[in-house]
């Protein structure tokens, strides 16, 4: 088998990661499953506490010998009024109404200098439990903080959904990069002109072949890719592997809640959209009530995490009742291709289907 600087560097059989979903989606069972199938599973940390990672990473080596990795979502710095949280808060009171919740008086948002002590313990316990790989998201880490990993050998991918954000993730000292292009769903990745994600965003197959002629660490791609057939263009076009969400989200060890799951199991192609009412950052989803009803107010809506603070009960609330007309149902655009199946089956079919392709993995 072929193996390229990517599946060398991350000490893998095939080119495929599995995306770090946070918010629950990527249980143990799902990272450990996607490694012993000779992927690389990941933990979406994003809004995790030091101490539920250090959990669940010691579960994870129960479950698997082979290497895994770690998501962490990089702070970026917020300045929000109580002012703008009080009118985004009112536009949110019809919905808890409608959930029979009460309202919401105490914002409890954390300020800036809490999320970023909260992001460097959440280092630490990386390092102290010798997880081979971070990648980050909505941002990269400080200098400091890239070559305290570096010293304990830990391999660092960084997230881009432009060319100059893949060049200073390179610039930055990343070793790899994940692209992202606009099919994707979930949260985007970029931290750069994010006021203009909705609008300008870059699909993958633009996006991946100027990526890679801009850098020249490996590239990463991610976005509408559900099978061989997307792994297989997404090599032809430069990139040394694949990175999925969606298609591990409806596998049978993903621990999307159900209605998640068959929420994307059965729409087409055309029903998700770009909001930033969930949480004050733009991401992908299934097209519901709440999205509808928040669309006129997402202007104004304070920026991440404080939305997401304030969207939390009502999130939470609709899960607990199985209500996808107010929950985030991430998704990206290729749900016809998504399947209920083991994470086993859905890679050994890619890696099936690519070879067919005549693409050397």
């Amino acid at each position: 088998m072929l193996r390229n600087e990517m599946t060398k560097c991350l000490k893998i059989a095939y080119p495929i990661i599995q995306a770090p979903m946070a918010g629950g989606v990527t249980t143990s069972k799902l990272v450990a499953e996607t490694s012993n199938a000779g992927g690389l599973g990941m933990i979406g940390a994003g809004y995790m506490a030091p101490t539920q990672i250090r959990d669940q990473i010691k579960e994870i080596q129960k479950l698997t010998s082979k290497p895994f990795g770690i998501n962490l979502f990089v702070p970026q710095p917020f300045d929000v009024s109580e002012d703008s949280m009080k009118a985004a808060n009112q536009a949110l009171t019809t919905i808890r109404q409608q959930l029979h919740l009460p309202d919401k008086d105490n914002f409890g948002i954390a300020d800036y200098n809490e999320v970023l002590e909260a992001f460097k313990e959440q280092i630490q316990v990386v390092i102290e439990e010798q997880v081979p790989i971070c990648s980050f998201t909505f941002g990269i880490p400080s200098q400091e903080v890239i070559a305290e990993l570096k010293q304990h050998n830990i391999t660092l991918m960084g997230t881009a959904t432009t060319v100059m954000e893949a060049v200073q993730n390179e610039a930055a000292g990343m070793d790899m990069v994940v692209v992202q292009g606009s099919e994707a769903g979930g949260h985007r990745g970029g931290f750069l002109n994010q006021e203009q994600e909705s609008s300008d965003s870059v699909g993958l197959m633009s996006l991946l072949p100027q990526v890679t002629d801009a850098i020249t660490i490996p590239v990463v791609a991610a976005g509408g890719i559900m099978d061989g057939r997307g792994l297989a263009a997404s090599m032809c076009l430069g990139a040394q592997g694949v990175q999925m969400g969606t298609a591990f989200l409806t596998c049978v060890e993903s621990g999307a809640h159900p209605v998640h799951k068959e929420a994307v199991l059965s729409i087409s192609e055309d029903q998700t959209v770009y909001t930033r009412s969930f949480s004050g950052k733009w991401a992908r989803g299934v097209k519901n009530h709440f999205i509808l009803e928040m669309q006129n107010h997402e202007v104004y809506l304070p920026d991440f995490p404080v939305q997401n603070t304030l969207t939390q009960d009502i999130r939470k609330a609709a899960s607990a009742e199985n209500n996808p007309d107010f929950m985030s149902l991430w998704s990206g655009q290729s749900t016809r291709l998504a399947k209920s199946q083991t994470v086993e089956a859905l890679i050994e079919n890619m890696v099936a289907e690519a070879k067919k392709l005549n693409v050397n993995i």
